[in-house]
């Protein structure tokens, strides 16, 4: 990309961030650290690489989105917003009675939303169910599916794996999401199921490391894997909290909102960030 386009990116990714906390704090509750760890990831996604359409959502032959780690919503709901599907406003009704925004991804409430979510390990089974579907009626869709490391210890993730890698499902593409933490600690310290890379490529997959706050990795990454006979995953090193320092790399930031006062903290660190951009 160049550099106007890889700016404009970051311009996005800063106001998705900046929309999860306005969501998190008005909710009093939410995930927001492993949400905006995935800021460029689902950025890059709509607004760069999946043939989507926010004014036809159920578009036949769109690329589908599953996010397997369903407490990241707040940045579904976030890029699903600026990219236009529906008002940006709506995230400031984040988990309120009777919102749409729920706090895991809803597809028959939500628009843009391709598959709820939130039981950890099911998301990538879904996945492979609809990356089998084009295969079998001859469509040339893609399916991009974003785990959590930590949703990784589920058993679930590696019979998907092995589904996958054995039906040769050479139109998905697995994201996993590592920041390294997740609820009770490091992933190394509660059930760590790396090496990510090796187990993959154990079922059959093609694998690619990359910074996942990286508009050029995340870019290359994706382009190579539409090269690959085989499914693709993503090991996307990623940093929990990113773009709010107090968050960052801060393990008690995996599930709870900001209070008032490390709310208006947050938003001044991003718009300083915005007015770099």
């Amino acid at each position: 990309m160049n550099a106007q386009e890889k700016q404009n990116l970051q311009r996005i990714a800063n106001k998705v961030r900046h929309s999860i906390i306005d969501g998190v704090h008005a909710a009093k509750s939410g995930h927001p650290g492993g949400s905006l760890s995935l800021a460029e990831i689902l950025t890059y996604l709509y607004f760069s690489k999946m043939n989507v359409d926010p004014q036809n959502p159920q578009m036949p032959n769109r690329d589908r989105l599953v996010l397997s780690k369903g407490h990241g919503a707040p940045a579904l709901y976030a890029v699903l917003a600026h990219r236009g599907f529906f008002s940006v406003d709506e995230m400031k009704q984040l988990r309120q009675i009777g919102s749409m925004l729920q706090g895991h991804p809803d597809m028959n409430k939500i628009p843009g939303v391709d598959m709820s979510t939130g039981s950890l390990g099911q998301g990538i089974s879904a996945a492979c169910g609809m990356a089998l579907s084009a295969k079998h009626f001859g469509q040339d869709y893609r399916v991009y599916t974003v785990l959590g490391d930590g949703e990784a210890e589920e058993g679930q993730v590696w019979e998907a794996a092995m589904f996958a890698g054995n039906k040769e499902l050479s139109n998905l593409t697995a994201i996993v999401d590592y920041n390294g933490l997740q609820i009770d600690g490091t992933i190394e310290e509660v059930n760590s199921a790396a090496p990510f890379d090796k187990k993959f490529e154990a079922f059959g997959w093609h694998t690619i490391v990359i910074d996942g706050n990286d508009f050029d990795q995340i870019e290359a990454a994706l382009n190579e894997a539409e090269t690959v006979q085989k499914p693709v995953v993503i090991i996307a090193k990623t940093v929990k909290g990113k773009g709010v320092s107090y968050m960052e790399n801060a393990v008690g930031w995996h599930g709870k909102a900001p209070n008032d006062e490390l709310y208006e903290q947050a938003i001044r660190e991003l718009d300083k960030e915005a007015e770099t951009l």
